[in-house]
């Protein structure tokens, strides 16, 4: 008996993903729970357990094509009556109503990030042959066909295949790049998954909430001392204590004084919307782009349990085994464009939030002192906000305190 195993209702409002690669191939013996394939959705890497035992049939979708929540991925037999092992544990499994053996298609709810400790093969997996139907737009190609195309900087959707089934063959991507007007310094590139997600998003924050920036230049030797003496405590060796970490902790702090910057503007209720937590959104550069995971609350952290959230958060996102699950809800978020050595910008808030803190580089500069002028360690810091949920003097009062915090940590005590 034949099961078919479909892309999962992932549950976080995606609708499709990228099938990256194949764990296993046709003649593949699986067992259950074993992971058979990695998708890139919008919000992160998944890696996605078999819901059957048995023998791998075919696959149904490609590496590198963008597919449909619920269409097919794999074909398994399951022998020829399913037994208690072939199906979905209660824990990951949920039918839809699709076309299968059963008149049924099996789709996972209980999907996980990438984790060492589930087993897989070793083995490279062999190309996939696309299915004959429900591809939609997706053009049919093979992977070295649609490497040369990259290459050559040729946009597959726009070249008639010549092959099979109307396959794209190496023969059509080098015609559609001798075409008059073809540039061959070109490289296109789809836009999907963190990209797409990213773009989608900064455009609806951009035309739809009011960015009000605002800058602060500060004094930050006394931080930067102190950070040199807490790294010989016992109790921060082995942990890595950045300028962000002390940052982080000063907007949790100033977050008190003015809770206003911690929030959200709810247009459908037209209401705004106050956490009395924070849920600290870290902008982290990946491999697969720009990503913002978050700190659930960070507020009630110590400075060195955030720090410990801090160096996981970004090693896990760099990774890519951020769970989809940790880049929503934040309510508020820090972006750290000094690692880059960029002194300031003008941050884009995250939709829902209203308010984004980016810090600068630090450098040594001159600066007067007790009317003297002598080399200190200065940042930049700029704040953007939500203009309909935070004013003038509120942005100004928060982005003061958390200078101030910066400049003299002792103030930490008053706060």
């Amino acid at each position: 008996m034949t099961s078919v195993f479909a892309l999962p209702d992932v549950g976080e409002g995606l609708t499709e993903a990228e099938v990256l690669r194949w764990l296993v191939a046709p003649g593949d013996t699986v067992t259950l729970n074993q992971i058979i394939v990695e998708i890139e959705t919008a919000k992160a890497a998944v890696e996605l357990p078999s819901p059957y035992a048995g023998v791998v049939t075919e696959l149904l979708a490609e590496p590198g094509a963008t597919v449909a929540v619920g269409s097919p991925l794999i074909a398994i037999d399951t022998g020829d009556a399913r037994d208690a092992t072939a199906q979905p544990t209660a824990e990951i499994s949920q039918q839809i109503g699709a076309e299968g053996p059963d008149g049924r298609i099996t789709t996972l709810v209980g999907y996980g990030p990438r984790t060492q400790a589930m087993a897989r093969r070793s083995r490279k997996p062999a190309a996939a042959a696309p299915p004959a139907e429900d591809q939609g737009s997706v053009p049919l190609a093979k992977p070295p066909v649609r490497k040369l195309a990259k290459e050559l900087g040729i946009d597959l959707s726009t070249v008639p295949g010549s092959g099979t089934d109307g396959v794209i063959t190496r023969d059509d991507v080098r015609r559609a790049a001798s075409r008059p007007g073809a540039d061959p310094g070109q490289r296109r590139e789809p836009v999907r998954g963190v990209r797409k997600a990213t773009a989608a998003a900064v455009v609806s924050s951009a035309f739809t909430a009011p960015h009000v920036t605002m800058f602060l230049t500060v004094d930050v030797t006394a931080m930067m001392q102190l950070r040199a003496r807490l790294a010989e405590r016992p109790a921060f060796r082995g942990v890595k204590l950045t300028p962000l970490t002390f940052t982080a902790r000063a907007l949790c702090l100033a977050v008190r004084r003015t809770p206003e910057v911690n929030a959200s503007w709810d247009e459908a209720a037209d209401e705004i919307v106050y956490f009395d937590h924070v849920h600290l959104g870290i902008a982290v550069d990946t491999p697969r782009g720009l990503v913002v995971p978050k700190i659930r609350y960070a507020d009630r952290m110590p400075l060195h349990e955030l720090a410990v959230a801090l160096e996981e958060l970004a090693t896990a996102a760099r990774d890519g085994h951020t769970p989809p699950g940790d880049m929503l809800g934040g309510t508020i978020t820090i972006t750290n464009i000094g690692i880059f050595g960029i002194d300031t910008g003008t941050p884009i808030l995250n939709p829902g939030e209203s308010a984004i803190l980016a810090l600068g580089a630090i450098r040594e500069q001159p600066w007067v002192v007790d009317g003297a002028v002598v080399p200190r360690q200065v940042c930049q810091l700029a704040l953007s906000v939500d203009h309909r949920v935070v004013d003038g003097a509120q942005g100004s009062r928060f982005l003061s305190d958390i200078g101030a915090l910066l400049t003299d940590p002792a103030l930490a005590l008053t706060f």
